[in-house]
């Protein structure tokens, strides 16, 4: 079993979204908190960052957010967070994170949630870190990207075993269970991220 204390998760700051994301990313944040685990997240007060916030709180969790100053300076960032790092890029913002987690999670987003969940897939594959990841793939939104994974390894850009790397999920329940079930990964895969 994994011992995990901090979870980093991923997800996205609309507000216009079909309120199922909304209610998964409150879920997620109970059922963490629940499990006694710290949160670490983009620092967003509305969304589905938003909603997990909300959630983690209202169980008596923490909820630790990593935001850069300029989205602080537009008044994006989270008052209710239990505490707040705040940096000067996106980059920092990726990279404290990513130090500060021992698990990841992805949630339905936009361009910038894509973009974290594969730079923690990218690292992964060169053998950076060894952490679990999963996907949570509430109303099979993430279908499409993980089709694109499929013909990634049909076309010999990736091997079979990068496929190992993340766990997909379809409920905020399930992401706790699979994450501790989650079977280690070995950073001497590094050899394999060359095809």
């Amino acid at each position: 079993m994994n011992t995990i204390h901090r979870v980093a998760v991923y997800c996205a700051s609309s507000s216009q979204a079909d309120p199922i994301y909304y209610e998964e990313a409150y879920r997620l944040g109970q059922c963490l908190a629940e499990a006694k685990v710290e949160v670490i997240y983009g620092d967003g007060g509305r969304g589905l960052m938003g909603e997990l916030a909300r959630g983690v709180l209202s169980q008596g969790g923490e909820i630790t957010g990593v935001i850069p100053q300029f989205m602080v300076d537009e008044g994006w960032n989270n008052p209710s967070s239990t505490r707040t790092h705040v940096v000067q890029t996106m980059h920092e913002r990726k990279a404290l994170m990513e130090r500060m987690c021992d698990a990841m999670v992805a949630l339905p987003g936009g361009i910038g949630t894509f973009e974290e969940l594969l730079e923690c897939l990218t690292w992964k594959q060169l053998g950076l870190h060894a952490k679990p990841v999963v996907i949570l793939n509430t109303n099979g939104y993430f279908d499409i990207l993980l089709s694109a994974f499929d013909q990634m390894v049909a076309e010999r850009f990736i091997r079979p075993v990068h496929k190992q790397m993340y766990m997909v999920v379809n409920r905020a329940e399930e992401v706790w269970p699979a994450l501790l079930s989650a079977e280690p990964w070995d950073s001497s895969t590094r050899r394999d991220a060359a095809i």
